[in-house]
Protein backbone atom coordinates (compact mmCIF):
# COMPACT_ATOMS: atom_id res chain seq x y z
CA UNK A 1 0.00 0.00 0.00
CA UNK A 2 1.73 3.28 -1.09
CA UNK A 3 1.84 6.28 1.42
CA UNK A 4 -0.38 9.29 1.53
CA UNK A 5 1.47 12.07 -0.11
CA UNK A 6 0.51 14.37 2.93
CA UNK A 7 2.21 12.24 5.19
CA UNK A 8 5.61 11.70 2.97
CA UNK A 9 5.31 15.72 2.70
CA UNK A 10 5.47 15.85 6.58
CA UNK A 11 7.82 13.42 7.54
CA UNK A 12 10.24 15.66 4.90
CA UNK A 13 9.44 18.30 7.04
CA UNK A 14 9.86 16.56 9.99
CA UNK A 15 13.59 15.65 9.09
CA UNK A 16 14.45 18.99 7.43
CA UNK A 17 12.93 20.66 10.88
CA UNK A 18 15.45 17.86 13.07
CA UNK A 19 18.36 19.03 10.94
CA UNK A 20 18.09 22.46 11.62
CA UNK A 21 17.52 21.98 15.26
CA UNK A 22 20.78 19.82 15.04
CA UNK A 23 22.54 22.58 14.08
CA UNK A 24 20.90 25.55 15.97
CA UNK A 25 22.19 23.40 18.65
CA UNK A 26 26.11 23.27 17.40
CA UNK A 27 26.17 26.84 17.41
CA UNK A 28 24.80 27.33 20.67
CA UNK A 29 27.18 25.04 21.91
CA UNK A 30 30.18 26.87 20.19
CA UNK A 31 28.41 30.03 21.49
CA UNK A 32 28.84 29.22 25.17
CA UNK A 33 32.41 27.81 24.31
CA UNK A 34 33.23 31.48 23.05
CA UNK A 35 31.81 32.80 25.51
CA UNK A 36 33.47 30.68 28.23
CA UNK A 37 36.90 32.29 26.99
CA UNK A 38 35.73 35.50 26.57
CA UNK A 39 34.73 35.35 30.70
CA UNK A 40 38.39 33.79 31.20
CA UNK A 41 40.35 36.16 29.52
CA UNK A 42 38.38 38.67 31.07
CA UNK A 43 39.34 37.19 34.49
CA UNK A 44 42.59 36.92 33.94
CA UNK A 45 43.30 40.69 32.96
CA UNK A 46 41.16 41.82 36.26
CA UNK A 47 43.27 39.84 38.11
CA UNK A 48 44.66 41.76 41.24
CA UNK A 49 47.44 39.69 42.29
CA UNK A 50 46.12 39.06 45.72
CA UNK A 51 46.16 35.79 46.40
CA UNK A 52 42.13 35.54 47.86
CA UNK A 53 40.82 36.24 44.43
CA UNK A 54 42.83 34.19 42.40
CA UNK A 55 41.93 31.63 40.77
CA UNK A 56 42.90 27.95 40.44
CA UNK A 57 45.35 28.68 37.30
CA UNK A 58 47.09 31.82 37.03
CA UNK A 59 49.66 33.25 34.82
CA UNK A 60 52.73 32.73 37.77
CA UNK A 61 54.63 35.51 36.28
CA UNK A 62 52.25 37.81 37.71
CA UNK A 63 51.94 36.76 40.85
CA UNK A 64 55.49 38.45 42.02
CA UNK A 65 56.73 41.82 41.68
CA UNK A 66 60.11 42.04 40.01
CA UNK A 67 63.44 40.72 42.22
CA UNK A 68 60.67 39.53 45.02
CA UNK A 69 61.39 35.66 44.27
CA UNK A 70 65.07 36.01 44.83
CA UNK A 71 64.71 37.96 47.74
CA UNK A 72 62.92 35.64 49.38
CA UNK A 73 65.80 32.85 47.82
CA UNK A 74 68.27 34.66 49.38
CA UNK A 75 66.91 34.70 52.31
CA UNK A 76 66.43 30.80 52.22
CA UNK A 77 69.31 30.26 51.21
CA UNK A 78 71.26 32.32 53.94
CA UNK A 79 70.35 29.22 55.86
CA UNK A 80 72.40 27.03 53.83
CA UNK A 81 71.98 25.15 50.73
CA UNK A 82 69.15 24.50 49.50
CA UNK A 83 67.61 22.82 46.02
CA UNK A 84 65.34 24.25 43.49
CA UNK A 85 62.41 22.27 44.93
CA UNK A 86 62.98 23.89 48.91
CA UNK A 87 63.31 27.62 47.33
CA UNK A 88 60.07 27.34 45.06
CA UNK A 89 58.39 25.92 48.66
CA UNK A 90 59.55 28.91 50.66
CA UNK A 91 58.94 31.53 47.56
CA UNK A 92 55.07 30.20 48.08
CA UNK A 93 54.80 30.20 51.36
CA UNK A 94 56.34 33.97 51.43
CA UNK A 95 53.61 34.99 49.59
CA UNK A 96 50.72 33.54 50.94
CA UNK A 97 50.44 30.44 48.67
CA UNK A 98 49.12 26.47 49.04
CA UNK A 99 52.33 24.47 49.52
CA UNK A 100 50.44 21.55 49.30
CA UNK A 101 49.29 22.44 45.51
CA UNK A 102 51.77 20.48 43.19
CA UNK A 103 50.65 22.48 40.15
CA UNK A 104 51.39 25.67 41.41
CA UNK A 105 54.22 23.96 43.00
CA UNK A 106 55.87 23.03 40.05
CA UNK A 107 55.01 26.05 38.01
CA UNK A 108 56.98 28.08 40.27
CA UNK A 109 59.63 26.08 40.48
CA UNK A 110 60.03 26.44 36.48
CA UNK A 111 60.00 30.05 36.61
CA UNK A 112 62.18 29.89 39.21
CA UNK A 113 64.83 27.82 37.55
CA UNK A 114 65.15 30.89 34.82
CA UNK A 115 65.83 33.32 38.09
CA UNK A 116 68.37 31.64 39.54
CA UNK A 117 70.18 30.87 36.69
CA UNK A 118 69.98 34.35 35.78
CA UNK A 119 71.45 35.24 38.98
CA UNK A 120 74.41 32.35 38.59
CA UNK A 121 75.58 33.76 36.04
CA UNK A 122 75.90 36.71 37.58
CA UNK A 123 77.77 35.50 40.28
CA UNK A 124 75.27 36.35 43.34
CA UNK A 125 74.30 32.81 43.51
CA UNK A 126 76.46 29.73 42.94
CA UNK A 127 74.90 26.48 41.27
CA UNK A 128 76.17 23.82 43.64
CA UNK A 129 75.00 20.58 41.86
CA UNK A 130 72.20 18.33 41.85
CA UNK A 131 69.95 16.25 44.23
CA UNK A 132 68.37 13.53 41.84
CA UNK A 133 66.87 15.65 39.64
CA UNK A 134 66.92 19.18 41.27
CA UNK A 135 69.41 21.61 41.34
CA UNK A 136 71.37 22.76 44.85
CA UNK A 137 71.78 26.63 45.10
CA UNK A 138 73.63 28.26 47.69
CA UNK A 139 75.11 31.81 48.10
CA UNK A 140 78.62 33.05 47.47
CA UNK A 141 81.25 32.82 49.53
CA UNK A 142 82.75 36.29 50.24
Amino acid sequence: MSEIRTVTTLRSKREEIQFSIKLYEDRIKQARADLAHVTAAIRIFEASGEVETMGRYVDVYRLYRRGEQITLCKEALANGPKSTRELALHVMQGKGLDTGDKVLAKAVAAQLIHALRMQSSRGRIVRDGKKGTALIWRLPVL
